[in-house]
């Protein structure tokens, strides 16, 4: 298996973890959503980017970028439809510092 290309960030989440409001943190099962994926998401979902200029600005091809949605969105509906929380952590990510691209 190759080594993952460091995928480049700029959207990093204030908070780090999302839980339901109907369970305690500690008796819930955990999802851990990536930072590239919190990035794809918030990308594709929110800002309504195509998957073309998602890849320019993460610097992957556009099928990584297709692979990273799915993965997110697949982590995000499992967490919603079972009541799971969500954690907001790693993958080979550099964070984009303010006024650079």
């Amino acid at each position: 298996m190759r080594p993952k290309k460091t995928r480049w960030v700029k959207c990093v989440p204030g908070e780090r973890c999302f839980k339901p409001l109907c369970k305690p943190l500690r008796g819930l099962e955990k999802v851990s959503l990536t930072l590239d994926e919190f990035e794809a998401a918030h990308l594709c979902d929110l800002e309504g980017l195509e998957q073309e200029e998602i890849a320019s600005r993460m610097k992957v091809s556009r099928s990584t970028v297709s692979r990273i949605l799915s993965s997110a969105r697949r982590k995000i509906t499992d967490a919603l439809v079972n009541i799971k929380a969500i954690r907001i952590e790693g993958g080979c990510c550099e964070i984009i510092k303010k006024g650079k691209k």
